[in-house]
């Protein structure tokens, strides 16, 4: 599995490829915590720093933090439940700048009882950025919480030009 850190306006950002594509994108302020993130996901895996895989990943957030499209997209190797991937799919159609509830998202897969379970697999989001779980926000527009640190989700949503 191949990977790359690089520093952001977020702080350090660590992209994982493995042989089905981006596996996993996380968001810290040292690398030894995100290395140690990636290997309790990954057990089982060689990690490859600074790979041609890594890089590209790196270089396309990079890309995505700044606002602009990019011209390549890596496959996506996301490993979650049928439930987990349908809330993902769903956070990715969810523009650039807006937020919705975890209410809203519940509704959205045809779940609208369940805004709890939507707000659990948006916790176990393995692709931040990519998957903007960043952009749900609690019914009564607080940010509430973040894997990465609500910090960084308002940093994320001011950068996206959302309301925070």
């Amino acid at each position: 599995m191949d990977y790359g850190i690089a520093e952001t306006s977020l702080g350090l950002l660590l992209a994982a490829v493995s042989d089905k594509g981006l596996c996993a994108v996380l968001l810290g302020d040292a690398e030894a915590p995100l290395l140690a993130e990636l290997k309790r996901r990954f057990p089982r895996e060689a990690l490859v720093p600074g790979g041609t895989a890594g890089n590209q990943a790196l270089e396309m957030l990079i890309a995505m933090l700044a606002g602009r499209e990019c011209q390549e997209v890596l496959p996506l190797d996301e490993r979650g439940t049928l439930f987990q991937r349908r809330v993902w799919e769903e956070l990715r159609r969810i523009a650039r700048g807006e937020t919705i509830s975890y209410g809203e998202l519940a509704a959205r897969i045809g779940r609208p009882r369940a805004p709890r379970a939507v707000a659990g697999a948006c916790a176990q989001n393995p692709l931040a950025i990519v998957t903007p779980c960043h952009r749900v926000v609690g019914k009564n527009g607080r940010l509430g919480g973040y894997y990465w640190g609500v910090e960084r989700k308002r940093r994320l949503l001011e950068q996206e030009g959302g309301s925070c």
